[in-house]
């Protein structure tokens, strides 16, 4: 279950630049709009220091940690629904993302061009919430068209149980409300959107606002960042602030120079580690993890999965031929120092089929597939 984030923006706004931060890889990140045209992607290890110390306790041959995969899409101008700036090609790539994480410039910059001549965040992230509302308005309007008859007409059960949530989202979009914002949606028809629809504007957005290397330490009094940071409060949206410019340089170094940029600095963790525990806490993701003298691994699964569906995540004849689960806490393992003082403190559990797995869950799964 690897989490895929697409990173959006206008152009020159510094996607490229953090992407290159985030993932340490070396894409064109040029002065000029649609450097990037096919988008980016990158591959980066959650560095979870559970999995680091488990690791170090164990001492198993190989360990495999939780990954994000960034993605860098082509940024969007003016008219990208209708193909401005091979718009459609760039947004069908956002579809396929999991979470949205839209770039947003702080800061000024003369050397550097901006598409809509100056820096106005409030602006840019209108101009790409419509561009991303048109589209999904056209997704809805051809769908409309093939279901309206079935359910006024025929009457057809599953077609008048998506026009009323068609009906609920056209009148939203055309007033400049993201899907993501309908309240009136039940949790049947948001697993419908979800599943059938691939709606742009459904899909949770985090907002990272770039500002400036020399006013990061002092961003929250940037006025600009204010700005995104009332956009974000308001849709209920979690905002991140980065400087694309120091995450730059901060990639260069070697894990020690790094801690000791951060100490001198002041800055208490890494962009990617901020943006990835964000993405994590949007989506509703949690880790846990198996262990053993071969490996040490990290599992991504969305929080309120059973403990089935979580060897699931693993492979699907687990789910399918789960018994048991062996379940304790990584919090335990920290107290107790290895699994026989658990079992002899108690604090080893056998879990059956409904049990709600937990973040930090250290878990065994026994099961059975019968061919």
């Amino acid at each position: 279950m690897a989490l895929s984030v697409g990173i959006v923006g206008l152009p020159n706004v510094g996607k490229s630049t953090l992407f290159n931060a985030l993932t340490a890889s070396k894409v064109e990140a040029a002065n000029y709009p649609f450097a990037t045209i096919n988008p980016n992607k990158g591959i980066v290890r959650v560095l979870d220091p559970r999995v680091i110390l488990l690791a170090d306790a164990l001492g198993p041959e190989r360990t495999i940690f939780a990954t994000v995969e960034f993605n860098d899409i082509a940024g969007l101008v003016r008219g990208a629904n209708k193909g401005e700036g091979l718009g459609n090609q760039f947004l069908a790539h956002i579809r396929e993302c999991d979470v949205i994480l839209q770039v947003v410039r702080c800061f000024p910059d003369s050397e550097i061009i901006h598409v809509e001549d100056g820096v106005d965040p409030e602006r840019d992230i209108a101009i790409i919430n419509l561009e991303l509302i048109l589209k999904d308005l056209d997704t809805l309007y051809k769908r409309k068209g093939r279901v309206e008859t079935k359910a006024r007409v025929n009457k057809d059960k599953e077609a008048m149980f998506e026009m009323e949530i068609i009906e609920k989202l056209i009148p939203a979009l055309e007033n400049e409300i993201p899907a993501r914002l309908v309240k009136d949606l039940n949790n049947i028809q948001q697993d419908f959107i979800r599943k059938n629809y691939g709606l742009l504007t459904f899909k949770p957005v985090i907002y990272v606002a770039n500002i400036s290397d020399s006013e990061y330490l002092t961003y929250e009094d940037n006025k600009d960042y204010q700005k995104v940071l009332a956009i974000a409060q308001k849709e209920n949206a979690e905002i991140v602030a980065i400087s694309a410019a120091i995450e730059a340089e901060i990639v260069m170094l070697s894990s020690n120079e790094q801690e000791l940029y951060f100490q001198e600095l002041g800055i208490p963790q890494s962009g990617l580690n901020k943006v990835v525990e964000v993405a994590y806490r949007t989506l509703g993701l949690s880790s846990y993890f198996t262990v053993g003298k071969e490996e040490v691994r990290a599992w991504t699964f969305k929080s309120g999965m059973t403990a089935p569906q979580c060897a699931g995540v693993i492979h699907s004849d687990f789910e399918r031929g789960f018994i048991r689960a062996d379940v304790y806490h990584y919090d335990d393992f920290l107290k107790y120092g290895d699994e026989n003082k658990i079992k002899e403190a108690g604090r080893m559990r056998s879990e059956g089929k409904e049990y709600l797995m937990q973040d930090g869950d250290i878990v065994f799964f026994k099961f059975n597939v019968r061919k």
